[in-house]
């Protein structure tokens, strides 16, 4: 599984429907009966994605969960290291929520790299509801990191 993930980092066309990190990825994998489901594509120097948070994702009554929603826009960032062409992990992720995101709203998600400083990329997002109200914005500081990484043993 890992081989076939190192492949997706590789520039991708304007456009393009991004494929999932892999199948079980909370975020965007296809095959997780509890993820998200996240579909995210190329949209110039960044991506884009449409999303709905459902009732899986309830915090409150009829608002998304904080941590629901922070963790599709730490996947929206993942989907921006394909573009840059390494893999890298979260460093630091901080997501301001200007209103609450309701569950059954389509949101728009917006992701790009705002600056490479050796390893680290610092990255920038937002979350609009209909008529491009921003309800959410994020910054993050990703490490770009070898594939060694994930194969490593943890102690």
């Amino acid at each position: 599984m890992l081989a076939t993930w190192a492949e997706k980092f590789r520039p991708h066309r304007e456009g393009v429907d991004l494929p999932p990190h892999h199948e079980q990825c909370l975020g965007c994998g296809p095959d997780n009966p509890h993820g998200h489901h996240l579909q995210v594509r190329r949209h110039g120097d960044g991506v884009v994605a449409d999303h709905t948070f459902d009732n899986r994702h309830v915090g409150a009554p009829g608002i998304a969960h904080g941590g629901a929603v922070a963790t599709v826009i730490d996947d929206l960032y993942g989907f921006l290291l394909y573009l840059v062409g390494t893999p890298a992990v979260t460093r630091q992720l901080t997501v301001e929520y200007r209103a609450p995101v309701m569950i059954g709203i389509s949101y728009r998600l917006q992701a790009q790299v705002q600056r490479h400083e050796g390893r680290k990329l610092f990255l920038v997002a937002s979350i609009a509801g209909p008529g491009g109200s921003v309800v959410g914005t994020s910054t993050a500081v990703f490490v770009a990191v070898g594939i060694d990484h994930f194969t490593r043993e943890r102690q």
